[in-house]
């Protein structure tokens, strides 16, 4: 399946939302730190996670850790700089859809080294702000798994 790696994320409950996307769409999941936020915090339980689904969640101290942990993987970096929108690309299992933090996005340091046509965005009208975090990986994750037919899904 897809993996979904969230780079220094900031706020528990869009993180908790999206600790149960990824349960739901079979995702693993990635945090990137470091975070706004305490993995404890109940502002992600009250997403409606259990203990199980901490299994599905790797924990990095850093990007160049983070990249380490999933070299020969191919990352799509999801930004509003995207050169390509989302649903253009063509996606593989075991992709990572790297998304950055809520205030700020992905730093240019880390989208140099994607290649332009792995820099992903979702269409929105001109003069828009971006959409909420977990709407964006809902988005994208879900364009991936579909365009796999929803495989392992009922």
């Amino acid at each position: 399946m897809f993996e979904i790696a969230l780079y220094e994320p900031e706020i528990a409950p869009n993180t908790g939302n999206i600790m149960r996307l990824a349960r739901n769409n079979g995702c693993h999941l990635h945090l990137i730190e470091p975070m706004g936020f305490q993995l404890e915090e109940k502002r992600l339980r009250r997403a409606g996670l259990d203990y199980a689904d901490f299994g599905r969640i790797s924990l990095h101290k850093d990007y160049a850790a983070f990249l380490l942990a999933v070299a020969g993987k191919r990352i799509f970096a999801c930004t509003t700089k995207g050169s390509q929108p989302h649903h253009k690309a063509s996606y593989q299992a075991g992709d990572i859809l790297l998304f950055g933090p809520e205030t700020r996005g992905l730093p240019d340091t880390v989208l140099a080294d994607i290649e332009p046509e792995c820099r992903i965005r979702i269409p929105m009208q001109p003069d828009s702000r971006s959409l909420n975090l977990s709407n964006a990986v809902a988005i994208i994750s879900y364009e991936a798994w579909r365009q796999h037919d929803f495989v392992g899904g009922k």
